[in-house]
């Protein structure tokens, strides 16, 4: 059994705060200069070439990318030969988050009393810890900081099977187009189908952490992503939502077994941004 001490879970956790938000992923600023060589708006062109700017200006400065520094969203793979000593293990996310958001300079967005006195909590926690217990000795962590723009025009349908691949077209679309400019296009659209309520609006966040690009192994999987992202771009929503083909740069579904009875549907949408990062202890 391999020991981990919570002060080193809190000292990377640190770093992919202020990390997350100063470096726009890789995979993103590539599908981003793909995006701009492909749109036929000029408008949009412009607007596309600015965000790249942005991010370059963040990565030079070290400044956070966008201003809305998100909630502190955790994927955590748990080996089940490590033991956690020294504290405790959610804390030690917290005070990364504490500590990350303060050295970096990033905006805590939390509120306590959600619907009442919605009070800044000051210091951007508790963090939002999902964790997986898999093989091994090591510790997988990743971080998903999410902003509200792009977190609100997500969605979930409760389905019937009847509705098949059209009610999953139709679900998509209709949100798509409603959400319009909100989430700052262009959005990466992460869906989930199957499972239930609560595993199928985690699968489609889950979705938005594969790298862009990449198509779900299940060719059929696939041919909805490829059609999906079409029929998003012909809305012509554009970037920023000032019209053009560019509305999403990828759509990521991952499905799950479900119920006789029920095909849950969730959209979980991101902004251009994108932000992820991982370290393995």
């Amino acid at each position: 059994m391999r020991e981990i001490n919570v002060s080193e879970i809190t000292d990377v956790v640190t770093k992919l705060c202020i990390d997350a938000n100063y470096y726009l992923p890789e995979d993103v600023r590539k599908a981003l200069e793909g995006a701009m060589e492909k749109e036929e708006s000029e408008l949009g062109k412009e607007i596309l070439g600015d965000i790249l700017k942005n991010a370059e200006i963040a990565r030079a400065n070290q400044v956070p990318i966008c201003q809305d520094t998100g909630l502190a969203v955790f994927f955590v793979e748990l080996g089940q030969d490590v033991s956690v000593v020294g504290g405790d293990f959610n804390e030690a996310f917290d005070e990364g988050v504490r500590r990350g958001y303060e050295d970096g300079y990033l905006r805590k967005s939390t509120v306590d009393d959600p619907y009442l006195v919605r009070k800044n909590v000051g210091d951007n926690t508790p963090a939002i810890i999902h964790v997986k217990i898999v093989p091994g000795d090591k510790i997988k962590i990743i971080i998903a900081p999410k902003g509200g723009g792009s977190e609100n025009m997500s969605a979930l349908g409760m389905l019937t099977p009847s509705v098949g691949v059209k009610g999953i077209k139709k679900f998509v679309l209709e949100n798509v187009e409603k959400a319009g400019s909100n989430p700052c296009p262009p959005i990466i659209i992460g869906i989930g189908v199957g499972g239930t309520i609560e595993k199928v609006t985690l699968l489609a966040k889950q979705a938005l952490l594969r790298t862009l690009g990449e198509y779900n192994p299940n060719p059929e999987v696939a041919k909805l992503e490829k059609e999906l992202l079409e029929e998003v771009n012909n809305l012509g929503i554009g970037p920023q939502g000032f019209g053009g083909r560019t509305t999403a740069l990828a759509v990521h579904i991952e499905t799950t077994p479900a119920h006789i009875a029920s095909m849950p549907v969730a959209m979980n949408v991101q902004c251009h941004v994108a932000r992820h990062k991982e370290a393995v202890i």
